[in-house]
């Protein structure tokens, strides 16, 4: 799905749950700069500018990637919950050492490849439901940008050029570490280019590198060249939201040195450049290690989702605090699976139930109350997510405690318009189970977890997945499922719950329901569901690249 496509299928988030305002006054959000939680206020009324720093495009994206666009994706759609107007911005570096690099090693042109895996990350992005940003900058876009600004830079005496090189002063700014804590020596750590002796000080930082043989270049006042890593995001940030904006976002391993030099060159060019809160998520291990390309232990998002619903990973990701630490783990990934068919098959029997009763409210022309313990778990799904939310996004376990109460209740509602009722009294069941279904959709529609689709192509595409993970087909349940059959009518019970098992530690539940036999995914046997504890955020860590 391209851009156009995947906008086309956006949707505004559905109306605040409290007023506006009051929802917006309770908002805090954790800020790098001052190392602490403050509420949220905004440089202009009702308008939020919010930069996050994209991939670099040169591969599949992977999971530190999805962690990433869906921390700031849940941001962007709260944000617009509260009613403000946002704008969007989020990059991709097409311009850079690990692109060239792997366009020689393919015998691509560096921004033809580049272009391919910006494409094959919003195709990720859509899978993912995160809604497409206001602006998408490239680098190779912004040329005349860049070079503007590294001439600012020049022109007040925190830039000087070396043999075609722009680098930049670090002694020039004397506030060059507040965001990190990081002192200037260690600027090195983590750089993309190795220490260069021409510099006046180690921790200099590339503004323009002169052009090498068989690289992409553009001519510039000191020759003919290209971006270093950081200027980059300076450049377009001002380009789209001007030198003063309110969130800058990223990745944790970020905030040194990429941040750091933003800020150091962004204020260099313009007195009054200020980012009002600086937001960070957390990194995505695998095995407690940190996930990147550069150490080989990575998943790529399509490696995960030809295995797991794009849903499932979703409802991982966002599972937990975006500022913790994340551990990759199959076993809660089969959870995330086996919850978010739950979610939706409840749904779906909502939907097909209510198709038929809401005539009957129709018939009966009065609109009945809803009753005391409905609206009393619609106020509790309410408070913890508006709680939650406001204190920093806090979605860890956010479609637990109160959200499943709501499912419990809708599921024990259906239940009980199965039997005979009072009339009066069916009629309020009705109108609980319409209320209670609402509120459930909010809040899915906030977390980007309400799908576009119907729930029933949910509901297969999860037993697909589901499918390909036990190495099993429809039709080989199906066999299975007949020959437990066969063996219950000779009364072979140890047998059929022998099948029942088999089955089960595969990842597929069978459920007998009067004389008929279903079939839906679960977390196999084997793999017992990891309890994740999820408490302050820790320390900032690298995150994955």
């Amino acid at each position: 799905m391209d851009n156009s496509e995947q906008e086309s299928n956006q949707k505004k988030p559905q109306e605040p749950m409290e007023d506006a305002k009051k929802l917006r006054n309770r908002f805090g959000v954790y800020n790098t700069m001052s190392k602490k939680k403050e509420l949220f206020k905004t440089k202009v009324d009702g308008k939020v500018g919010m930069y996050v720093c994209g991939v670099t495009a040169y591969d599949f994206s992977h999971l530190g990637h999805a962690r990433a666009a869906i921390a700031f994706d849940l941001l962007y759609r709260y944000l617009q919950h509260l009613g403000y107007e946002v704008t969007y911005v989020r990059n991709f570096t097409d311009v850079d050492d690990k692109i060239i690099r792997r366009a020689n090693e393919t015998g691509e042109d560096p921004l033809s490849l580049s272009d391919r895996y910006c494409k094959e990350y919003n195709v990720d992005m859509a899978d993912l439901q995160c809604l497409s940003p206001t602006h998408e900058p490239r680098v190779s876009e912004h040329m005349e940008d860049i070079k503007d600004m590294i001439t600012q830079i020049i022109e007040k005496d925190f830039g000087y050029v070396v043999d075609g090189d722009v680098f930049f002063a670090v002694d020039k700014f004397p506030n060059y570490g507040n965001l990190s804590g990081q002192r200037q020596e260690n600027n090195r750590a983590g750089e993309r280019v190795a220490v260069d002796s021409r510099k006046r000080n180690p921790s200099d930082f590339a503004l323009w590198k002169a052009a090498k043989p068989g690289e992409p270049s553009w001519d510039s006042p000191w020759g003919r060249g290209r971006p270093g890593w950081h200027i980059e995001c300076s450049a377009m940030s001002a380009r789209y939201l001007s030198f003063s904006f309110d969130i800058h976002g990223g990745g944790l391993d970020l905030i040194f040195p990429h941040h750091e030099n933003e800020i150091a060159q962004s204020c260099a060019a313009c007195e009054e450049s200020n980012v009002s809160y600086w937001m960070h998520n957390g990194h995505v291990t695998n095995n407690n290690e940190k996930m990147s390309k550069s150490l080989g232990n990575f998943f790529t998002i399509r490696q995960i989702t030809e295995r797991y619903h794009p849903l499932a990973l979703r409802y991982f990701l966002i599972n937990a605090h975006y500022r913790s630490p994340l551990n990759y783990s199959v076993v809660q990934l089969e959870g995330a699976s086996e919850s978010v068919f739950y979610i939706y098959q409840t749904l779906k029997d909502c939907e097909d139930a209510l198709s038929q009763l809401q005539e009957e409210c129709i018939k009966d022309g009065k609109q009945p109350q809803t009753p005391p313990d409905a609206k009393v778990c619609i106020k509790n799904l309410q408070k913890e997510f508006q709680d939650k939310m406001s204190d920093d996004l806090n979605t860890s376990l956010i479609l637990t405690g109160a959200f499943l109460d709501a499912l419990k209740l809708v599921n024990n509602l259906l239940t009980m318009l199965k039997k005979k009722q009072q009339k009066q009294k069916r009629l309020s069941s009705i109108q609980s189970l319409i209320e209670v279904e609402k509120e459930v959709k909010k809040v899915l529609d906030i977390l980007g977890m309400l799908p576009p689709y119907s729930y029933a192509e949910v509901l297969q595409q999860l037993k697909d997945k589901a499918l390909i993970r036990a190495g099993l087909t429809e039709d080989d349940v199906l066999r299975i499922m007949n020959e437990r059959v066969e063996v219950r009518k000779n009364k072979d019970f140890l047998r059929s719950d022998q099948i029942r098992a088999e089955l089960q530690q595969k990842g597929i539940a069978l459920m007998d329901i009067g004389t008929e036999t279903t079939w839906r995914p679960c977390i196999p046997v084997q793999q017992e569901p990891e309890v994740v504890a999820v408490g302050e955020p820790k320390a900032p860590a690298e995150s994955a690249e």
